[in-house]
């Protein structure tokens, strides 16, 4: 039984990160701010959303975006304010357009580089060595008799 409340309590651990003074009246709205939220990097945790942290910048974000909702900003609207003040970094999932595209496009590129110049590398060395000519067979045997 307690480790089926462990287990439980871990997974709603995230819900606990929007406190109830947060939680906006309209079910409608906030709804749309927990989707929202999800998308949104918290600057400090890096890798959490800012509906999963606890971080005091996370709980702000949640909160001015929650206000841009209710003073009724489509959802392009508020997260384009807040990228507008945070950068781009406080997506979860930048969009691969214009200098972004450059960035998603050049890790295959590399990898795709790195493997044909390893195929290349390996290609070469698959190639036998020649067999030693009659002048350097008797130099090879001189050297091993002495």
């Amino acid at each position: 039984m307690k480790r089926l409340t462990l287990i439980l309590a871990l997974l709603a651990s995230p819900l606990w990160a929007v406190e109830p003074d947060e939680i906006l009246d309209d079910p409608v709205l906030e709804d749309r701010a927990r989707e929202l939220s999800q998308g949104l990097r918290c600057p400090v945790c890096q890798n959490e959303s800012i509906d999963e942290s606890n971080a005091t910048l996370a709980k702000e974000l949640r909160i001015l975006l929650r206000e841009r909702l209710v003073a009724g900003d489509t959802d392009d609207q508020a997260v384009d304010f807040i990228v507008a003040r945070y950068g781009e970094f406080v997506l979860l999932r930048p969009d691969t357009s214009g200098a972004n595209l450059i960035l998603w496009i050049a890790a295959p590129a590399m990898l795709l580089v790195a493997l044909g110049i390893g195929w290349t590398a390996i290609r070469r060395k698959k190639t036998l060595p020649e067999a030693l000519s009659d002048e350097e067979k008797a130099e090879l045997e001189k050297i091993l008799d002495t």
